[in-house]
């Protein structure tokens, strides 16, 4: 049996080529409903640009090949399993796996979603992941204020999320009218740029634009002993910043956030999967489906990605649709 995987060829080009498909004891088949495009991380990949240094670090389960080309690459895919008389036959699940149309995976790779939450809503699990651990990086308490800078797919979850605890002050930086006018639809307040009133009263800023200007202006809204979390990847970019200014007299701090880590203040029983029990808690709420991603048909994957490697892509964010999805 053969699958249809996306393979980035070159730093140019993407193709969809064959894969074969193994189902050896303790792997179960699943066939595609959508997977989602982490646009930042994977315009980098697609581009050649993950540093050497960061090669093991980056890979992601189930990868083919490696950083130098050719290689599958992929976030948060979501599939129904297809194998009669398996107790999983039927189910939905979610995982880290490349864009591929039907896959074969040990059991105990996948992540049941449960009853409730639809396919499309559940490829944001993953991003749903990082936010929530991000806001527990940022230690934000009832009554912050806190600034979001750049409303793409993770800063629009952050600010969800955020908008739900008590009496937190949301503000975000967005330039793009489009993702702004999203923004404004969560009540946050919205500015282009970072405001005057803004400057030195934030008691913590969450950075996402990927951009070194975006990254200034959150350092700039902190307040005396304000932190900055970073959550945007540069790749082999270099980042510049003006530290002579309030940087070491306020006393402010910058904090780096990866999911893959939990912040080291949780006690001992905190661990990635009673994380994701929250995530999957959190995901019951129909309100997710204003950030659900766009999707565009898996078989034309390489135009999106030849689209992606060129500018960013309007909108929120991407999915890509398999021809048999549907949610069946």
């Amino acid at each position: 049996m053969q699958a249809l995987a996306l393979w980035h060829v070159s730093p140019h080009a993407s193709r969809l080529l064959p894969t074969p498909l193994d189902t050896p004891p303790g792997h179960v088949l699943v066939q595609g409903c959508y997977s989602l495009v982490s646009t930042g991380t994977e315009r980098l990949v697609a581009r050649g640009e993950v540093p050497d240094a960061l090669a093991m670090r980056m890979r992601v389960p189930f990868m083919q090949g490696d950083f130098s080309f050719p290689l599958t690459y992929g976030y948060s895919w979501v599939g129904r399993v297809r194998m009669p008389a398996h107790p999983l036959d039927g189910r939905l699940v979610q995982l880290m796996h490349p864009h591929q149309d039907v896959i074969a995976v040990p059991a105990d790779a996948l992540r049941l979603v449960p009853e409730g939450i639809p396919p499309l809503r559940a490829t944001l699990a993953s991003n749903v992941e990082t936010a929530l651990n991000a806001i527990w990086d940022g230690r934000v308490w009832p009554g912050a204020r806190v600034l979001v800078a750049g409303h793409g797919l993770i800063g629009a979850l952050l600010t969800h999320l955020l908008r739900q605890m008590p009496a937190v002050a949301v503000h975000v930086l967005e330039p793009d009218p489009e993702r702004a006018a999203l923004a404004q639809r969560t009540g946050a307040a919205v500015a282009a740029t970072l405001p005057a009133a803004w400057k030195g009263r934030m008691d913590v800023a969450f950075h996402t634009s990927a951009t070194p200007a975006g990254m200034q202006s959150a350092l700039d809204s902190l307040a005396d002993e304000g932190t900055l979390v970073e959550l945007s990847w540069y790749g082999r970019q270099t980042v510049s910043l003006r530290l002579g200014d309030q940087f070491h007299v306020g006393r402010l701090r910058i904090r780096s956030s990866q999911v893959s880590r939990l912040p080291a203040f949780l006690p001992p029983a905190w661990d990635a999967a009673r994380r994701m029990q929250v995530v999957w808690q959190l995901l019951h709420d129909p309100a997710w489906d204003a950030l659900l991603p766009q999707t565009w048909p898996f078989e034309r994957a390489p135009e999106l990605f030849d689209r992606l490697r060129k500018n960013r892509l309007p909108g929120l964010a991407w999915a890509l649709a398999y021809l048999t999805q549907a949610g069946r």
